[in-house]
């Protein structure tokens, strides 16, 4: 375990509410109702204290994370994701209640949230422009996420690119980023100051740590970013650094199945896909070297707007 984890909530002098937690994650306010003292800490660990409720917050999603049944708690103690509709996943090991809460509120966006063109992707900004990186899972693009936060650029997102159609802009959503593996240690050895989380093992999809959003990020989670880049990463051991530019249909095919909503949104998802592409200039990158990605990123020419 991280030791700014073990410390944080003695020392902000955090004792974890019992009653209902309201947290704002950008445009989205979310109530978390649990028994479970160990999720409560780390709530407040991640994302600081609970939002007051004076009866007029507008809650988006309403979730709650339960204990399993009496006699599962003596032997094997579960966890229990539920919504104010359904109870999508089957129980999760107690001790992964985390992991399962930070998953379940993914699954709302995604099914809920159609406001919003969503794309499966990490966004930073910097200056005011933003970078969408779309990849397939594998790709590394959780780990190219959580370097480039933690050299410089706002962190929007590690799961979702929100684009509202209305304006062209990327809504932010900078939540915590599960580090799954391998990527752990990249991460730890890349910045050792890095503000992880315990490590959950053997979870649905490997061991996973939780990457702390930075304060700016979550300071500043109302600020819109304009798109300008676009880049498809993909992680090749060993391999060199290949930049190439993509072609607007050969990036609009790639980011159409790369989008949670696209064809619900049918002509909207369209018009807003369109313009996002020719609003950003966009490559396919294959990268073996952390370091020598993010240089590149960095030296991106801004799109004349």
């Amino acid at each position: 375990m991280n030791n700014a984890f073990a410390r944080a909530p003695q020392r902000v002098g955090v004792r974890p509410p019992r009653a209902p937690a309201i947290y704002r994650h950008g445009p989205f306010t979310v109530r978390v109702t649990t028994p479970l003292r160990r999720l409560r800490a780390l709530l407040s660990w991640c994302y600081g204290d609970s939002e007051p409720d004076a009866g007029t917050v507008l809650v988006h999603f309403d979730l709650q994370v339960r204990q399993g049944p009496l006699l599962r708690r003596l032997f094997s103690p579960q966890a229990i994701f539920r919504t104010d509709t359904a109870t999508p996943f089957a129980p999760f090991p107690r001790s992964h209640a985390f992991p399962l809460l930070e998953w379940g509120l993914n699954w709302c966006v995604a099914t809920r949230a159609h406001q919003f063109l969503m794309l499966h992707a990490g966004v930073l900004e910097r200056d005011g422009y933003a970078l969408v990186l779309p990849a397939v899972p594998g790709s590394g693009k959780s780990t190219l996420t959580a370097a480039l936060a933690l050299r410089g650029w706002r962190l929007l997102s590690d799961e979702f690119g929100l684009l509202d159609w209305r304006t062209g802009l990327l809504m932010p959503l900078p939540r915590a980023i599960p580090l799954k593996n391998r990527s752990i240690r990249v991460i730890r050895d890349f910045a050792p100051e890095a503000e992880l989380g315990p490590v959950f093992p053997k979870t649905r999809k490997g061991d996973v740590a939780h990457l702390r959003p930075p304060a700016e990020s979550r300071r500043r989670q109302h600020e819109s970013a304009q798109p300008a880049w676009i880049v498809f990463p993909r992680y090749v051991r060993n391999s060199p650094l290949q930049l190439a530019g993509l072609h607007d249909s050969t990036a609009f095919t790639r980011l159409s199945q790369n989008a949670f909503n696209y064809r619900l949104l049918g002509a909207t998802g369209f018009d807003a896909l369109t313009q996002l592409v020719r609003s950003c200039r966009c490559w396919s990158a294959q990268f073996g070297d952390l370091n020598a990605m993010i240089t590149a990123i960095d030296h991106l020419p801004v799109p004349e707007m």
